[in-house]
């Protein structure tokens, strides 16, 4: 007899998920010396990364989907730890743009290892079908949250 499983049921499983997700990425970083980085800062090094000139902070809070307090938050952090700047823009005087320190742009191959990592671990030999399956279902559930 297939079980009910409930919203609960959801939440804890993802929650445990993102729980073990968060350990492999900090135990990756701590192997590899990389001091003052934390799993939440992958989203500002991923679009970091595809940037060929510094950016807005704003557009990096409208690329994350996360708060403006958030992100700047974690900016600060990264500067601190030199692994970003931030200078004021040049034709704006109330916007801020961020970019990659030598140190920063240093960890782009760490930084692509642990994500490739935490891909074979989350997907193991998990059949491309079913991969596709699951996102498109997560996908919905969040869909249907933020409505």
């Amino acid at each position: 007899m297939a079980r009910n499983y409930t919203p609960r049921d959801i939440i804890d499983l993802v929650a445990r998920i993102r729980e073990a997700a968060n350990l492999l990425i900090e135990r990756e970083l701590l192997a590899r010396g990389l001091a003052g980085v934390v799993p939440a800062h992958g989203l500002v090094f991923a679009f970091l990364f595809r940037q060929n000139e510094p950016v807005p902070i704003k557009a990096l809070v409208q690329q994350s989907g996360r708060v403006k307090s958030t992100v700047t938050g974690m900016v600060n952090t990264l500067e601190k730890h030199g692994y970003i700047y931030k200078q004021d823009c040049s034709g704006d005087g109330r916007s801020t743009l961020i970019g990659l320190t030598e140190k920063g742009k240093a960890i782009r191959k760490d930084f692509e290892e642990i994500s490739t990592l935490l891909g074979e671990q989350v997907y193991g030999d998990m059949p491309q079908d079913d991969r596709q399956h699951v996102v498109e279902l997560l996908t919905v559930i969040e869909q249907n949250l933020n409505r």
